[in-house]
């Protein structure tokens, strides 16, 4: 048994799915975006973890597997919340009891990056934090604002070019369909406007999906309309042709995508785009993934 305490449910990256989850956190510091569902539970309401808890998990799981874990996740939903000193502690034990460790990742709110001057996050890099998962969602201020995400265009820019400087790899996330049929176009544009703007080393997009119900996002977000399935590959195929990035590794294979699409930004754009307009034109041939699968 790993000698860590862990409150259900536990999430992260499908990318983490080797890591050992670290718990420095439980919850998440905002939890207010009216799309998600994962820190709703009433036991996920947020607190910092005590530092010693933590410590001593880390202590304990190091005389047991040491050598064996090579990669570490922070969780819960955002434990850049922490004060640096905290984080710098944390990442100083990970490296003395788990020498093997060659990555320590974690989720990133942008509003807990305003409060880190560069100098704080050059010194998280140096002192062994390598990635971070950014939910962007949007980058449309509109968007942003009907589904009380807390951020701006601004805010989204502002953190991860501050992660950028400091060398951390970013991993951004895009909702496919989170403006509904009103500001899909807005959407699709804005969203591709700031990953030219922050050139991030991961782009994904998901479908935004209810499997709890809709409720609480209508509630918030009156006259919402769902894009259908033809409409979420207009969206994407906006997204993708305005899109002007370098080399990033993008990613559209979570079980909630219809159309699974894999490639390098700008490498693999012409690619991705004809297979987005293959769906659009005739998706009986585009390979889409059967509604069963996708899991909701």
């Amino acid at each position: 048994m790993i000698p860590i305490r862990y409150v259900e449910p536990v999430y992260r990256p499908p990318s983490e799915a080797e890591s050992l989850i670290l718990p420095v956190t439980d919850g998440c510091s905002w939890n207010h975006c009216t799309f998600c569902e994962m820190y709703t539970a009433p036991q996920k309401k947020f607190h910092a973890r005590d530092e010693a808890e933590v410590l001593e998990s880390i202590r304990r799981t190091g005389e047991r597997y040491g050598e064996q874990i090579r990669r570490v996740f922070l969780a819960d939903g955002d434990a850049l919340v922490l004060p640096t000193r905290r984080l710098l502690t944390v990442l100083e034990a990970i490296r003395t009891h788990l020498p093997a460790v060659r990555r320590i990742s974690s989720y990133c709110l942008p509003r807990n990056l305003r409060k880190k001057s560069q100098q704080e996050i050059d010194e998280l890099a140096a002192a062994g934090l390598k990635m971070v998962y950014v939910g962007a969602e949007s980058g449309d201020d509109a968007v942003l604002a009907a589904v009380n995400k807390g951020e701006t265009f601004d805010s989204t820019r502002e953190a991860l070019e501050k992660l950028g400087a400091a060398g951390i790899t970013r991993s951004v996330m895009i909702l496919n369909g989170l403006g509904g049929q009103a500001l899909s176009a807005q959407h699709a544009e804005n969203s591709a406007r700031l990953a030219n703007a922050t050139q991030p080393e991961y782009l994904a997009t998901l479908v935004v999906s209810f499997p709890l119900g809709e409720q609480r996002f209508r509630a918030g977000f009156p006259g919402w309309e769902p894009l259908n399935q033809h409409q979420l590959f207009g969206e994407m195929e906006a997204f993708l042709s305005r899109l002007e990035l370098k080399r990033t590794v993008f990613r559209s294979d979570h079980a909630s995508n219809w159309l699974v699409l894999k490639g390098t930004l700008g490498a693999d754009k012409a690619r991705l785009l004809a297979q987005v307009r293959e769906a659009i034109a005739a998706p009986e041939k585009a390979g889409l993934r059967p509604g069963w699968a996708r899991g909701l």
